[in-house]
């Protein structure tokens, strides 16, 4: 009895320490801190960086952002083979965007990925849901590993998403989805801190 006592109370001390950090992350500021490369081998921030300097040099001109890009995208088909992710160089990626563990991570071109957002591995952001079009993730979104977000669909803020949900639908801010297909499971009404459940 007392064993299982504190073994609640172990659990509850791990929810609250996860509702601290949940609450800390924006969905509206990006936290650029989050890219940072701490360690030379760490694929997803090397690929996330060749992403961002290629946007950066392509929205210049003249001979060296030309040869920049190329640079850029040499970098990214490197990165792209080590970690084993397939983010086109054209994607929309807000700030503080986390790829912890990249392998099998497919985004559409066409996607939109909000600030802050946290994917894990194996992880599919496509067409060919209910809805056509690709999807739209806002801030601070984190998507567990194996899920699938396929066609037209927006993720509200706040939002996280269960490991190997299929998501066909619209997910509303602040929500929990989980399931295949996914189905919001958790609501946080009114929030105001951008924590969701």
């Amino acid at each position: 009895m007392e064993s299982e006592q504190s073994g609640m109370k172990f659990v509850e001390t791990l929810n609250k320490d996860d509702d601290r950090s949940w609450d800390a992350v924006s969905s509206e500021i990006p936290d650029w801190n989050r890219e940072v490369n701490e360690h030379y081998w760490e694929p997803g921030k090397q690929l996330l960086k060749t992403i961002r300097s290629y946007q950066y040099w392509r929205a210049r001109g003249g001979p060296v952002a030309f040869l920049m890009r190329r640079m850029a995208v040499l970098r990214h088909r490197w990165w792209s083979i080590v970690s084993g992710a397939d983010v086109p160089l054209s994607t929309s990626i807000g700030g503080g965007l986390l790829l912890t563990h990249p392998t099998g991570v497919v985004i559409h071109p066409d996607s939109v990925v909000g600030v802050n957002c946290l994917i894990f591995q194996q992880v599919t952001l496509g067409a060919g849901g209910k809805k056509p079009g690709a999807p739209i993730l806002g801030g601070h979104v984190d998507v567990g590993a194996g899920a699938k977000i396929l066609g037209g669909v927006r993720i509200g803020n706040g939002v996280r998403v269960g490991a190997n949900a299929v998501v066909l639908d619209d997910v509303p801010d602040h929500s929990t989805a989980v399931g295949v297909p996914a189905r919001v499971i958790a609501r946080q009404q009114n929030n105001t801190s951008g924590r969701a459940l």
